[in-house]
């Protein structure tokens, strides 16, 4: 009897187990071992530093649903970086945004593909209807005017490094 309740006890360590692995995998829920935060570093031709942003780590789902939407507003330096489990084409929407922002969309090179400058959703006015479009594994929302302010551009190499 002590071995069956030790087996069965086994078995559903396991089975908790997988099914917590699978709830990761698909994006649902954080991992216990996932990063909170990064630093995201445009880089000029040379290898030098054009921005550097201290980002919020959106990796879920759910945290990606989210986003921004919850936020006052962005202090210069700040942003948001969307984290997907691969490249693909990626539609970003202004739900529920108080404040205007910039989306970079970079690939799984990590090399930026398009630059968005989103607006916020006037009073009235449906966030959902205001669609940003572009191909990637990365999203970076940083405050409106940033990316023209430090002179990103398309092509530009991005470094992540989470902490």
């Amino acid at each position: 009897m002590v071995l069956e309740r030790l087996w069965t006890g086994l078995v559903l360590l396991v089975i908790v187990a997988i099914g917590g692995v699978l709830l990761v995998q698909a994006g649902l829920v954080s991992a216990p071992w996932g990063e909170d935060r990064a630093e995201v570093r445009v880089l000029d031709e040379a290898g030098e530093p054009k921005a550097v942003v201290d980002a919020e780590v959106a990796d879920t789902w759910s945290e990606r649903y989210t986003g921004l939407s919850e936020h006052e507003s962005l202090a210069e330096g700040e942003g948001m970086l969307f984290v997907h489990s691969s490249e693909a084409e990626r539609t970003y929407v202004m739900r529920e945004m108080d404040f205007d922002i910039d989306i970079v969309f970079v690939d799984a090179d990590r090399e930026i593909t398009t630059i968005e400058h989103a607006r916020a959703p006037e009073p009235g006015e449906d966030g959902e209807d205001l669609e940003y479009t572009g191909q990637a594994q990365y999203v970076l929302e940083v405050p409106r005017g940033h990316a023209n302010e430090t002179g990103l551009a398309v092509g530009d190499a991005v470094e992540i490094e989470y902490q």
